[in-house]
């Protein structure tokens, strides 16, 4: 059975809560976390754009369109949810409330090094909340694929573009495994189904650290 990408890369970052974490994700491929969290463990999701609680996706037809993420992607809220202005919601990213935040990213390096909001020469919106998110969640996980749409690596010995932050990022899931910042390095802890060591590497230009037990991502 074919697993999907995306899928398999929010069920995997799910998995790294626990009971009472509050957690911001970020716009794109992050916002998928929502719909695959463990079955009875109360994890708060924090949108930037103003509430706690979010929930699944909303069904087909049933979406309300007061009820969206910081994308502006529609979603539900959960009882006991809340709503409140930007201001409350960056004294809650920026007081260290957050476990952890989920983001994208253009490139990581193999020094926690996080690129994620400008490609030069080209029209961007602007950073958002990212540079606080980053600096102000207790953990930075990416959830990203693992290469550009040219197939160039995404995960680097030094980000070229513009910096998000700098040494922040603490672990890394792609559709090819799950990978540790660590201050030797990035240590690859799982795989994908299917995926070797040596094609992993071959994507990824920084120079992987493998354990002697690497495990699965399922």
């Amino acid at each position: 059975m074919m697993i999907d990408p995306r899928e398999l890369i929010a069920t995997r970052i799910g998995r790294f809560f626990k009971d009472g974490d509050m957690v911001n994700l970020g716009i794109g491929m992050p916002t998928l976390v929502a719909n695959y969290l463990p079955i009875g463990v109360n994890i708060i999701l924090q949108s930037e754009n103003g509430f706690v609680g979010i929930g699944p996706t909303p069904v087909a037809g049933q979406e309300d369109p007061n009820i969206v993420n910081a994308g502006g992607k529609p979603v539900t809220i959960l009882p006991g949810g809340a709503c409140f202005d930007s201001a409350m919601s960056f004294a809650i990213i920026r007081s260290g409330r957050l476990a952890a935040t989920v983001l994208g990213a253009l490139q990581v390096d193999e020094k926690g090094n996080l690129a994620n909001w400008m490609i030069p020469g080209k029209m961007v919106p602007g950073m958002g909340g990212a540079m606080d998110l980053v600096a102000g969640a207790r953990k930075v996980i990416l959830a990203m694929e693992h290469t550009a749409k040219d197939g160039a690596p995404k995960i680097l010995k030094k980000c070229d573009l513009p910096l998000t932050a700098s040494q922040e990022v603490d672990i890394i899931v792609t559709e090819l495994g799950y990978m540790e910042v660590t201050p030797a390095g990035i240590v690859l802890r799982e795989l994908a189904p299917g995926v070797t060591i040596e094609e992993i590497q071959s994507k990824t230009e920084a120079k992987l650290i493998i354990p002697e037990v690497v495990g699965s991502m399922i």
